[in-house]
């Protein structure tokens, strides 16, 4: 009797499982600041919901779909998982996404940005919270075609989220009066993109967009500085994130313009989030990190407004009220599972702007969030027409 007395309280628990990468490239930008993120989250409700109190659980999916669907399916079928979230990288992501689908589980996805998440791989039960492709892409190729930029070399990795990236930055481009003239595609994990780079180099075009991530953009950002590609080309980052910044250093990567949803210093409310994560990580949140703590806000006042983890009565109450806190004001979750709210034109800044360490972006325009991502008609979400 005791054991049962124990399993049953033991399962009380309201459980979220943090997915994510806690050994590779993307582990400084997501990994356990994720899951910092999340503990934030789950105290500034007071711990608990309705009675239930909230354990955060975590796994490493090593870049590996195969490997992230197991640890899910784990937690679904063994754990009484209620809520898996973050999922950083988007074969990974779209993986977890087809497994929490089958299963009526909620995925509240940050670090994955291919924008097919919310397109023709839609899914009713998850939700795709911090920003994708379409939105990195469309602000910064939009701003930089009007300044002149109109001829663009793509640099990619060659897996779903740079294909993606790419693809949604070439329509933009197009769309604003410009043309691609190439690209070329890497492998995840290149150390060495002379050859890439040469080639961006030969094509004539104005513009290098870098369609990476991690320290695929790092290393890319670095090597262009080495071979003096700005002295012919404009380059530009279509995915930054706040920690490969900071670990470059401002002398290679000052002056890339770029689209975020979030930057720590922007506003009071995101200063005050960001002193309190870096207290206990010793470094400023990333874009992903406050997606994390953002959507698990919302979806624990949907659990207490409700009286329910029913994945359908959440997901119900989630998309009926809007999201306002430190990382979107007036943010709304669309039927496609697209969060939609402001977005960021930045400029990094040069050596001798920087006041402080973490002080990297100066924010040059705000894209409405209408604007910013792709109109849910476009996107192809097969559970619309239902």
């Amino acid at each position: 009797m005791c054991s049962t007395a124990a399993v049953r309280a033991e399962d009380s628990a309201l459980r979220v499982g943090i997915i994510t990468d806690m050994s590779g490239q993307y582990a400084d930008g997501n990994g356990k600041g994720s899951v910092i993120a999340a503990q934030m989250a789950a105290e500034e409700i007071g711990g608990s919901v309705n009675g239930r109190k909230i354990e955060i659980v975590s796994g490493d999916h090593q870049n590996k779909p195969d490997v992230a669907t197991a640890i899910v399916r784990d937690w679904i079928d063994n754990k009484n998982i209620d809520v898996v979230a973050e999922g950083v990288n988007s074969a990974v992501a779209l993986a977890v996404q087809n497994l929490t689908r089958e299963r009526k589980k909620i995925f509240l996805i940050s670090g994955a940005g291919s924008s097919d998440i919310t397109g023709k791989q839609c899914s009713p039960t998850s939700v795709q919270w911090t920003y994708d492709t379409y939105a990195a892409s469309n602000g910064t190729a939009k701003a930089i075609v009007k300044r002149g930029g109109d001829s663009w070399f793509f640099l990619t990795a060659d897996y779903a989220f740079g294909q993606a990236l790419e693809r949604d930055a070439s329509k933009a481009v197009t769309a604003s009066g410009g043309k691609v003239v190439g690209s070329v595609r890497h492998p995840f994990s290149t150390a060495d993109f002379s050859s890439f780079l040469l080639q961006a180099q030969s094509s004539g075009a104005k513009v290098l967009g870098l369609a990476n991530a991690g320290a695929d953009f790092s290393t890319a950002v670095a090597q262009a500085a080495e071979f003096n590609i700005q002295s012919s080309m404009q380059v530009v980052a279509l995915q930054v994130t706040l920690t490969d910044v900071h670990a470059m250093g401002l002398a290679n990567a000052h002056d890339l313009m770029f689209t975020d949803s979030f930057y720590w210093d922007r506003t009071p409310e995101t200063r005050a989030f960001a002193q309190e994560f870096f207290k206990r990580h010793g470094a400023m949140p990333t874009a992903y990190q406050a997606g994390v703590n953002s959507s698990l806000r919302h979806y624990f006042k949907a659990v207490a407004a409700t009286k329910s983890t029913d994945t359908e009565t959440v997901m119900a109450w989630m998309r009926a009220n809007p999201v306002n806190d430190f990382f979107a004001q007036g943010g709304r979750v669309r039927d496609d599972g697209r969060m939609v709210h402001d977005m960021y034109l930045m400029r990094i800044k040069k050596p001798t702007e920087s006041k402080q360490p973490w002080d990297l972006y100066e924010t040059v325009a705000t894209i409405p969030g209408d604007d910013a991502f792709r109109p849910m008609a476009e996107g192809g979400c097969p559970y619309l027409t239902h």
